[in-house]
């Protein structure tokens, strides 16, 4: 299969199951919303080394938002045992901190809820108040008061949706990995955990000579020894590979960021080659075909 002259390879990216929780956090602009959002979303990049996957899944105008103020909308991604510690950790160390901060619920619907009791904080000075017709705590802070919900609704979403971008030259690589990211955050219901939403070091499950690493570099898509690996699926004249992974709320959410961020990084003169990422079925039930979702 080709896309404007780039072929299509002809393979399916491997997911696994997740739990989401989904933050507003609102601010009284949004640059501090996004300051406070970045903060809350570091180190997560891969739930192979970090506590979770974390990313900002958009910007919200003020009439999306409880309060009516800017926001950004995150999503925790991690498993069921670990999710209601992050949320907690994150809110407390990075958004309670920031500057003009208030944070809601983003999943209000969900049929399962997590408890994010910060009100502790407030040592006997918080007090409850409705906002935007939801129950929040009010803490008192030196800039003026902290307001946010302490019930959070999480789902069972996808984490590990991926595509590779490959090109003839590091430049062409990396401009059509970064077009797909740019079309990715047009999605609702998905984030891409990685800085810029682009992933330089792919990994696979292991490793072939040390067994103490659970996790090593996929030499199969290391184009610098194409030649050293006899089953490399890098293609002759392909110089870069830049990996794309994404989270979101359902296979739906993850296959439309899949396919649109394809569609993207396909027109960049350069990029030769889309392949997937997968391990045989081992990692997890979801296979999301690329000749399907294109």
């Amino acid at each position: 299969m080709e896309i404007n002259g780039v072929t299509i390879d002809n393979t399916y990216a491997e997911a696994f199951p997740t739990w989401i929780a989904r933050v507003i956090i609102t601010a009284v602009t949004e640059e501090y919303a996004l300051k406070a959002a970045t903060e809350a979303t570091g180190f997560a990049t891969s739930a192979i080394g970090c506590p979770c996957e974390a990313g900002i899944e958009g910007v919200l105008e003020p009439d999306e938002t409880p309060d009516k103020r800017p926001g950004v909308s995150i999503l925790v991604c991690a498993s069921k045992k670990k999710l209601k510690e992050q949320v907690v950790e994150r809110l407390a160390e990075c958004v309670l901190t920031s500057a003009t901060t208030a944070v809601f619920n983003g999943l209000p619907n969900a049929e399962e809820k997590i408890a994010v009791k910060l009100h502790f904080f407030g040592d006997g000075y918080e007090y409850q108040k409705e906002v935007g017709g939801r129950k929040c705590w009010v803490i008192p802070i030196m800039e003026g008061e902290y307001i946010g919900e302490e019930e959070f609704g999480i789902v069972k979403g996808v984490a590990g949706g991926n595509f590779f971008v490959m090109g003839e030259n590091q430049m062409a690589a990396l401009m059509g990995a970064q077009a797909a990211s740019d079309a990715i955050q047009a999605v609702c219901g998905v984030i891409t955990s990685f800085p810029g939403g682009i992933v330089a070091s792919g990994s696979k499950v292991g490793s072939n000579k040390y067994k103490f690493m659970v996790a090593s570099t996929n030499e199969k898509y290391c184009p610098t020894i194409r030649e050293k690996v006899p089953d490399s699926k890098v293609p002759a004249g392909i110089k870069a590979v830049y990996e794309i992974v994404i989270d979101g709320l359902d296979e739906k959410a993850v296959a439309e960021a899949m396919a649109k961020g394809i569609r993207a990084a396909v027109t960049v003169p350069g990029v030769k080659f889309i392949s997937a990422g997968n391990f045989g079925g081992t990692l997890g039930p979801y296979k999301i075909e690329l000749s399907k979702i294109l």
